[in-house]
């Protein structure tokens, strides 16, 4: 192996980051990129408060969530991690599939597929990557690739995106990739060296500058045993590797808890062996603990914070942008088209209702004026809503799908 790349900051500066402390540049130790909020469903085990209680207690200036094929939680995490005063960070983890051609593996340079074996079988072996947005298009593009994961896949596949799909919308995004269950060390693994330098090679094509190696040490026994290597191919190709530390519950304690939500997930059973398990390890550790974790590797401490840096993006919320239902007439102000609106609206409601008083006649117990009633009520909090156009958009939809 070559010799590794170290970090050309100066012994005190090292030995403040070994620390987890504050170095006198201003720049941090390290930085979350990985954290699974309870949107990443059946799987996270973090509410979006409880992480912005974390990173106030731990110091952390910044977090990136990396929620497993979705993006629920993003605005919540924006809102909330801004008011508190905390950098937000918006990313996702995804599914890679680097399109094999059907006989052999992805790039053509691994194993035989397996007679029968599944689309899903091969996705699992290509593995999971995170992307985080650099930038407004880069958003925008995180959420093109969120949607084509889920709709532009074939029936009953799961979430994920091909390569091809990635190189369309990549601009703006920075690309981790993906630790121990991502597409370079599953291959390394599974000794397939020349699958995983191709992968890396077209990511790098791909992503140039935007492109970290991830290493997590969190115990387990692959990561030990890939880690040399996989250190060794980013030096060789001369990318930057980061620290990560995919952070799914708080603390040590919520292990078990952790485990037994995985098992719910998949539908087995606790005692079973041959089944997905985490380690006591996966929780969301101070800056102090990674610092110490990865003492020897102080530029991939560091590149964490670079990452953080370079994503200067949060998504806003606004109000509904709702379409109208009449014409914007010329000289009309606002509030005479809401008018409009609203007046179409009860018009409609009301003969709704006399045509089927008339048919079916009010129900035991009540007279017509109760359902008059009733519906005044109902259309007043409609328009005090200003959604009497949401509502007659619907109802001409449903007349026209009929």
């Amino acid at each position: 192996m070559k010799t590794p790349i170290r970090s050309r900051k100066s012994a005190k500066v090292t030995a403040a980051l070994a620390k987890g402390a504050e170095v006198d540049d201003g720049r941090l130790s390290f930085v979350h990129l990985r954290a699974h909020s309870a949107y990443s469903l059946l799987e996270g085990a973090l509410p979006i408060p409880r992480l912005v209680k974390l990173c106030e207690q731990h110091g952390f200036p910044a977090l990136a969530l990396t929620d497993t094929n979705n993006l629920f939680g993003a605005l919540d995490f924006s809102e909330k991690m801004a008011k508190a005063g905390i950098q937000p960070i918006i990313g996702v983890t995804l599914s890679l599939d680097f399109e094999g051609d059907g006989q052999k593996d992805p790039l053509g340079n691994g194993r035989p597929i397996k007679a029968g074996e599944s689309h899903h079988q091969r996705l699992s072996r290509d593995g999971l990557f995170a992307l985080l947005a650099a930038d407004e298009a880069g958003y925008e593009n995180l959420m093109k690739i969120v949607s084509t994961a889920h709709l532009d896949v074939e029936d009953g596949a799961p979430p994920h995106v091909t390569i091809s799909e990635l190189e369309a919308h990549g601009s703006g995004l920075i690309a981790l990739t993906g630790g121990p269950d991502g597409p370079i060390d599953r291959a390394i693994f599974e000794a397939r060296g020349p699958v995983a330098t191709s992968r890396l090679k077209r990511l790098a094509s791909l992503f140039g500058d935007r492109l970290y190696v991830e290493i997590q040490r969190h115990g387990a026994e692959r990561e030990r045993v890939v880690e040399p290597q996989l250190l060794e191919l980013a030096y060789e190709l001369e990318l930057p590797i980061v620290a990560t530390n995919e952070a799914f519950f708080a603390e040590p304690s919520d292990h078990e808890a952790h485990d037994a939500l995985i098992c719910i997930s998949e539908g087995r059973y606790v005692v079973e062996e041959d089944r997905r398990r985490l380690t006591s390890q996966h929780y969301f550790k101070s800056a102090q603990e990674m610092a110490a974790l990865f003492a020897d590797l102080p530029e991939a401490l560091a590149n964490s914070v670079e990452i953080a840096k370079r994503c200067h993006f949060r998504t806003l919320g606004r109000n509904p942008i709702l379409p109208r239902f009449v014409g914007s007439a010329e000289g009309k102000s606002e509030e005479e088209l809401v008018a409009e609106e609203s007046a179409e609206f009860k018009r409609q409601a009301e003969e709704g209702l006399a045509k089927r008083l008339a048919a079916h006649g009010p129900a035991e117990g009540f007279n017509e004026e109760d359902y008059h009633e009733r519906l005044a009520y109902e259309i007043g909090i409609i328009i005090r809503m200003q959604f009497p156009g949401y509502f007659l958009i619907v109802a001409d939809f449903i007349k026209w799908s009929k």
